[in-house]
């Protein structure tokens, strides 16, 4: 089964996760947010598999230069647009591997579930 890594590929912690997954011999299809989007329907499934708080980056500057309103009471519905609206918001990366939700690059973690 395909492993499916998503995020921006000159994001750090990205390019962190592919070397680890690339050193570990394992293929991976790469979706680039800022070229084919992000999918409302993923970003829902992601949020009711993980939470808001996990799939939503609110330390990087683009959720800090929303105003006070987009920022308040983010359920999950809002949290969807905002994400669909600016993919860089999207706590990177996520993977979908064998029914599995990695959210964020933790190599103890990857190496857990990897192997």
């Amino acid at each position: 089964m395909t492993i499916d890594l998503y995020g921006i590929p000159n994001c750090d912690t990205v390019k962190k996760a592919r070397k680890w997954l690339d050193a570990q011999g394992l293929d991976h299809s790469f979706h680039d947010y800022k070229k084919e989007g992000a999918d409302p329907g993923k970003l829902a499934a992601w949020i009711e598999a993980a939470g808001v708080d996990t799939v939503l980056n609110r330390r990087g500057t683009t959720f800090r230069k929303l105003s006070d309103a987009q920022k308040a009471d983010i359920d999950a519905a809002k949290a969807v647009t905002l994400l669909q609206e600016n993919p860089s918001m999207i706590k990177r990366p996520v993977v979908e591997h064998h029914g599995a939700l990695l959210v964020g690059f933790k190599e103890d973690e990857w190496s857990a579930h990897f192997s």
